[in-house]
């Protein structure tokens, strides 16, 4: 879904805050600026479904919004169990935010097992949702609950709403021909009607989503929007919900355009798209399904109309060595993995390095090591993007900020391979992959050009008057060797991972060579063309915080909160990780204290303060799941006062 959005505005993520009216026969209705919502269920309750119809609806009515889907990595975890909740949060708002919210105002909870693992999330005051049927003495002992946590006082400090959802959705379709456990199944889309009304959200997207989603049993689809009406009217009627809340369109937060609400992955797919028809080249993937970058090759399948080729690969190995091939062959060629997937092709990044072959290698990185947290985010491959192959192999490498982003880094990782003629390293990540926000869609006339040009004949004079190919002649200002596709007469050149002869392209074992082409791989990706870095400090501050990757957000909110509480702080996010900023020196050591939050043990640190010999601070976080910006806030304070 798409909306327009008119001027542009910044604004700070403020608290919630509201108004009330009420009209003569109708609900009182709170007007608020934000509010952060959480589905909690089990993993075959619907909620990540849930969350995103609620999502999409909310994007159509044009507020700024930010997501943070989590789920087991169990295909199909033990119902009931606390291993085996699924949840979707939601935050939206009037203004412009920048993360999925810490701590959600409203929980939505379908089983004893979701209510337990979400409570310690809430702040007091904050409302509950129960699905009373599903809290029989059995499903509360599976979690530990010895009693009735809705009888006992311990939710006392919260809006608790008791709603019979099970049952109320089978009374719903009991016109329908469906056997009880197929009518149950649509409780999601009850408690999804019933949110809609409380929050006001549009409803005919829902509609005409079920209507495509079930088009071949129009039977589940009625029965999926009657209990969605059913919901709907239920928070009209009910007398235990007397308040409903508006949340303003975001008129104000964004650039004039036309928008839509955006994952990470699905944006990264997008973006190599555009880069394959701005650079007028057919694009492939060799790629092997993997936690969290299968959706890449999932949503690239569907683009055979742009020229797009996808190959599933029966292993990481053959993936990238498909897609090696194919660069070779004149593609825009790209291999999708995480983390694992890395370690097992990183031979054939060294041969693409040898080669000097444009090939991006995404990483959507997860929480490791070996198996790990596949369905959790980390940013602990940034060491093994940068040295994870053995020799002297340098290879770019670079991070999108927020899952809109991801179309810019796609694009910007394309420039640079094809340019340098180099692989290059995408680093995302599971919260980047899964999360969403609006994106605003580019004019064509917005995009870079990419366009190469093939070599057509020979490039290089013997001293006897003889023209040849000389597959590495190379050009003087990119240090990039020429790309000659497979067939041209007279361009015929040897290809392997033993080292060439400087020019020739011939085997060599020469020491001077092999010491000259070494420094050369090295001197071409030190001198990549990559924009300066940019500082917000408005106030002069002594401190910075720098990070890179999907920190952006949390750490952004959370200079914000420090700024509306009178503190100077400075911020900078790095985009090219390698080669780093030719002015990131400069920067660092124009404050006395530089601070550096990651999702892993320091590694961006440890780069910095080797190459600058900066004492940058590290603020570690390896939980797989995202900073929250209260707690980036509290360690930003501290190292300010410290």
């Amino acid at each position: 879904m798409t909306s327009q959005v008119s001027s542009p505005a910044e604004q700070a993520d403020g608290s919630v805050t509201g108004e009330q009216r009420t009209t003569a026969g109708v609900k009182n209705v709170r007007r608020l600026d934000r509010v952060i919502i959480r589905f909690a269920g089990d993993s075959g309750d619907g909620m990540q479904l849930t969350g995103d119809r609620f999502t999409s609806e909310t994007a159509s009515f044009g507020n700024d919004l930010s997501t943070l889907p989590n789920f087991p990595a169990e295909i199909r975890a033990p119902a009931g169990t606390l291993p085996g909740v699924s949840s979707f949060q939601l935050h939206f708002a009037d203004h412009d935010i920048l993360t999925p919210g810490d701590a959600p105002n409203v929980l939505v909870a379908m089983n004893p097992a979701a209510l337990r693992a979400n409570v310690g999330d809430l702040p007091r005051g904050a409302e509950i949702i129960v699905n009373t049927d599903e809290f029989t003495k059995r499903a509360m002992q599976k979690v530990g609950y010895g009693a009735s946590p809705l009888e006992d006082g311990s939710l006392d400090g919260y809006q608790l709403h008791p709603v019979p959802l099970t049952t109320l959705t089978v009374e719903a379709l009991k016109e329908f021909d469906l056997t009880r456990k197929e009518a149950e199944r649509s409780k999601n889309m009850f408690a999804l009607g019933l949110l809609s009304w409380m929050y006001h959200r549009p409803t005919e997207g829902t509609e005409k989503f079920l209507r495509s989603k079930f088009a071949k049993k129009p039977e589940i689809a009625a029965a999926n929007i009657a209990a969605f009406r059913a919901g709907w009217n239920f928070g009209e009627t009910t007398e235990d919900f007397a308040v409903s809340y508006e949340i303003a369109p975001a008129t104000t937060a964004f650039p004039v355009g036309t928008y839509r609400n955006i994952s990470g992955n699905l944006a990264l797919s997008y973006g190599l798209v555009a880069a394959s028809r701005q650079a007028d080249l057919p694009l492939f993937l060799g790629s092997y399904p993997i936690t969290p970058a299968s959706d890449i090759l999932h949503e690239l399948s569907k683009h055979k109309n742009f020229g797009v080729r996808t190959f599933q690969a029966e292993d990481e190995i053959a993936g990238i060595g498909a897609a090696l091939g194919a660069a070779f062959g004149g593609s825009l060629a790209v291999t999708t993995t995480s983390g694992p997937g890395v370690a097992l092709k990183s031979e054939t990044i060294g041969l693409a390095v040898s080669l000097e072959l444009p090939l991006l290698v995404i990483d959507i990185q997860r929480g490791g090591p070996s198996t790990g947290l596949p369905t959790k985010t980390e940013q602990a491959d940034l060491l093994q993007a940068m040295y994870g192959r053995n020799g002297e192999a340098p290879v770019p490498v670079i991070a999108p900020r927020t899952p809109a982003d991801c179309f810019d880094a796609a694009m910007e990782a394309a420039r640079v391979a094809l340019t340098y003629r180099t692989p290059v390293m995408l680093l995302s990540d599971g919260y980047l992959a899964n999360g969403s926000e609006p994106w605003r869609i580019p004019e064509l006339d917005e995009l870079p050009d990419l366009r190469v040009q093939f070599t057509q004949g020979p490039n290089h004079t013997l001293d006897d008057g003889t023209e040849v190919f000389w597959p590495y002649k190379r050009d003087p200002e990119t240090l990039a060797r020429p790309w000659a596709i497979p067939g041209t007469p007279g361009l015929e050149h040897r290809i392997g991972g033993i080292e060439k002869q400087d020019g020739t392209g011939n085997i060599s074992y020469d020491p001077a060579n092999h010491e000259f082409m070494v420094r050369t791989r090295q001197a071409k990706i030190d001198g990549i063309d990559v924009p300066d870095i940019e500082v917000d400090d408005p106030h002069g501050a002594r401190t910075l915080v720098l990070g890179w990757g999907s920190t952006y957000g949390p750490i952004t909110a959370a200079v914000r909160r420090l700024r509306t509480a009178g503190e100077s702080i400075a911020q900078a996010h790095l985009r090219h990780l390698n080669p780093f900023p030719r002015n990131l020196g400069e920067v660092l050591k124009a404050y006395e204290k530089v601070v550096i939050p990651e999702m892993n043990l320091g590694q961006l640190a440890t780069l910095v303060r080797a190459k600058y010999l900066v004492d940058a601070r590290s603020y570690n976080q390896v939980n797989g799941m995202p900073f929250k910006a209260e707690q980036l806030a509290a360690a930003l304070k501290e190292a300010i006062d410290g």
